[in-house]
């Protein structure tokens, strides 16, 4: 998707414990309430949202994989499982080197874009496996495919609002790819330096207030306070700005709204991938009121960008332990210092 159009998305998606995926007495490793799995003699089976899957042990690992949304290649990437990848949609929009050269040397195909794909191509490059966020205007593609011997999986990760679980899919791309192993110690890495960061985010002596997110139009889509947004502003110790707020998905408000609600607010993140303060004002004149612009400290997520490509809707997607320290060094920079920021960026 395109940078802004999937900034947006992502809002309206997302917009403590150790979370680790449970095993029931079953057997069934939960990965979320939403994603669960289990293995016996016949093999894999899954539960993903609405759907169910029942894989043969002949099935797996799978051999070669098409991707038809980019943020599911940071967790092949992080498996060092790109040469399964035999196509991607909007190729523009993958961050990884190493994928981007596969891509050169024609060694995964470019297989159409978020608007439509080519399903000749798809089919004729005969993938064990396709893997995908639910789209409901494709149902009709996702039929074909299936009707000509295409497994397609639809895994709807970005729905995740505990930052650990989004991570924690690494297991299940481990079992999908033969991965087990290095994907159950990448996330006891990842889930390790988490809990010894929020850790650290304890030992500050202040607690700033936070905003989150841009407007759109005359619209401002601020996460929920149950939203992984809030709930890495509360793991970095901070006080978001909806503290109290159940929902878990995007807050509506207007710039009036928003305006009542920032006074004393020092940091504002997560405004967009914005090169400049200056840029931000040529889309909204209005953000000049805010005490926060003038006074305070506001972070973009344009930290890891190549053209169209931004790293924070790939890699970070499951590097929850770098968004977090990311968090940590914006709000409260005596406590990692020398660190430099790896998806955010200070706009000047």
């Amino acid at each position: 998707m395109k940078p802004r159009i999937l900034l947006l998305f992502s809002i309206f998606a997302l917009t403590s414990c150790k979370r680790e995926p449970k095993i029931s007495p079953s057997g069934t490793v939960s990965i979320s309430e939403l994603v669960r799995y289990s293995e016996d003699q016949a093999g894999l089976h899954l539960t993903s949202g609405n759907y169910t899957y029942d894989f043969k042990k002949n099935q797996l690992p799978f051999k070669k994989i098409i991707l038809l949304n980019a943020s599911m290649a940071g967790y092949i990437s992080e498996l060092d499982a790109r040469n399964l990848i035999a196509g991607v949609t909007s190729p523009e929009y993958i961050y990884d080197e190493k994928i981007r050269t596969l891509l050169k040397e024609g060694k995964i195909r470019n297989v159409g874009n978020d608007q439509k794909y080519d399903v000749e191509k798809i089919i004729s490059l005969k993938p064990d496996a396709v893997f995908t966020n639910h789209i409901a205007s494709f149902d009709n593609t996702y039929q074909l495919l299936k009707n000509n011997g295409i497994q397609v999986v639809f895994l709807d990760e970005y729905r995740e609002q505990e930052p650990l679980q989004k991570t924690a899919y690494l297991r299940l791309f481990g079992k999908f790819l033969g991965k087990d192993e290095e994907a159950g110690k990448k996330y006891d890495e990842i889930a390790h330096h988490y809990q010894s960061l929020k850790k650290l985010a304890l030992q500050a002596k202040q607690k700033p207030a936070v905003l989150a997110n841009e407007m759109y139009g005359d619209v401002w889509y601020l996460p929920g306070g149950k939203t992984s947004v809030a709930r890495f502003i509360s793991d970095a110790n901070a006080r978001y700005i909806l503290t109290g707020n159940t929902d878990e998905k995007a807050v509506t408000m207007s710039f009036e709204e928003v305006y009542a609600k920032s006074g004393g607010v020092q940091y504002w993140v997560n405004a967009g991938n914005h090169t400049s303060k200056k840029e931000m004002l040529t889309m909204n004149p209005f953000y000049s009121k805010l005490d926060v612009f003038s006074k305070g400290k506001i972070y973009g997520i344009s930290g890891k960008e190549k053209g169209q490509a931004n790293d924070f809707f790939e890699s970070g997607n499951l590097r929850s332990d770098l968004v977090l320290k990311d968090y940590i060094r914006i709000f409260h920079p005596e406590l990692l210092p020398g660190y430099t920021l790896t998806y955010m960026k200070e706009m000047q």
